[in-house]
């Protein structure tokens, strides 16, 4: 029989007790008794409301049933079904206009567009590959992709495939960056920086950027820097130069990959890609979280034989091209994906014996959680501008979302 913890009403299992009690909020200026205290608030507050919503749900799914049942047969009439919609009140009239305001909310929420991945926070390496998933080389993914038309022939390294990956390479930068006076990237023998501008050295001469301003940064000395940044649609891609490396030895610039900033925002799932179904689950869910939040996750990984330890990748040093330092994020701004308003979980229990909905036990502990981030001032920092991200699935109608809210 599972042990429980009676406290403010609730019947909290020992897994998930010890792991808030001990992990998780060590550190974020909540006291044992206030966490309890505001998590059985939501319970018994919230729980009924969200027991309603469901039978909204349940009687709206009984009409509709029974409409199409009626129906069986006959051909679909899209504006009598619409009118049934409206009639039960599934469809509601469009409300007047409105616009909102947003404070504290990141860049790459905010003004950068890029890909966004889904990952089940359960799984630690998963979660550590999407958060640094932030960058990425585009040497490798052209090369173990079908991204030219083929995938990569089984077997050791193809060098007629890795020069069609390096002159994609060098287009894509043609397209992205491109130097003045239609010179080629592939032309190029060396970059180096002066004044603040990025100039590239070609057998007839040196040229800089078509424009100027897609030059952000550099690592190394001015004159032979180890990397080249660049900005494209508020992305950068980085030139990594290194002429003992394998690649760049080949390379008329001594460039040895591309890195492209990639996965600007991931979702971290406590839903859809898991199957939290008891404490051990969700305490296992809240642990990952945590580490996150912390910077402190690690999750052992072997391979060949031998094994290593992955990590949040550290952020990215550059000096700026007004000559300043240049920090950019080395990891995805994480989102906590909380379950959705039809899930319940053993791991809580109301003061009725019921099982409590996952979606307020997220709600308090994956917050809760986030604060680790939100009070530090320096080191591996998701939010820099005092955000917390929450993804809230499967919300059927104004009413669901009032709620959650």
């Amino acid at each position: 029989m599972t042990e429980r913890i009676d406290i403010h009403g609730l019947k909290v299992a020992r897994p998930l007790y010890d792991m808030i009690e001990r992990e998780a909020l060590p550190g974020t200026g909540i006291a044992s008794d206030t966490f309890w205290k505001g998590l059985s608030s939501l319970v018994h507050e919230f729980g009924p409301r969200n027991r309603e919503l469901l039978a909204r749900r349940d009687a709206l799914q009984a009409n509709i049933d029974a409409w199409h049942a009626a129906r069986r047969g006959t051909p679909h009439d899209p504006v009598a079904y619409a009118a049934f919609l409206r009639e039960i009140g599934y469809l509601l009239p469009e409300g007047p206009a409105f616009s909102v305001e947003t404070a504290g909310v990141d860049p790459e929420i905010a003004a950068i567009p890029g890909p966004q991945l889904v990952v089940p926070v359960m799984n630690a390496r998963y979660a550590l590959n999407a958060a640094n998933a932030r960058w990425g080389s585009l040497y490798d993914a052209l090369y173990g992709t079908d991204a030219m038309g083929d995938a990569p022939a089984p077997g050791g390294y193809d060098p007629v495939r890795g020069a069609r990956v390096i002159a994609w390479a060098k287009d894509f930068l043609d397209r992205t960056a491109p130097l003045a006076g239609g010179a080629k990237h592939a032309d190029v023998t060396a970059y180096r920086v002066a004044d603040g501008a990025l100039i590239a050295t070609l057998a007839s001469g040196s040229v800089g950027l078509a424009d100027p301003a897609a030059f952000v940064g550099y690592r190394g000395a001015a004159t032979a820097p180890s990397a080249v940044l660049l900005r494209h649609h508020h992305l950068h891609v980085e030139i990594a130069i290194d002429r003992s490396h394998s690649i760049g030895a080949t390379d008329r610039a001594g460039v040895a990959d591309l890195l492209l900033e990639a996965a600007v925002t991931t979702i971290m799932d406590c839903e859809d890609s898991v199957a939290a179904v008891d404490a051990e689950d969700k305490a296992l869910a809240y642990r990952n979280w945590l580490g996150l939040m912390t910077g402190g996750l690690v999750e052992t990984v072997a391979k060949g034989g031998g094994s290593f330890e992955r990590r949040l990748n550290p952020d990215r040093e550059y000096v700026g091209a007004d000559g300043r330092p240049l920090t950019l994020k080395g990891r995805s701004l994480m989102l906590v994906r909380n379950v959705g308003h039809l899930m319940t979980n053993p791991a809580v229990l109301d003061r009725d014996g019921r099982e409590a909905h996952e979606g307020l036990i997220d709600a308090m502990a994956t917050v809760t959680i986030a604060l680790h981030d939100l009070r530090k001032s320096a080191g591996l920092r998701n939010s820099t501008q005092g955000s917390v991200y929450v993804v809230k699935p499967k919300m059927h109608g104004p009413e669901e979302v009032a709620f959650t809210d």
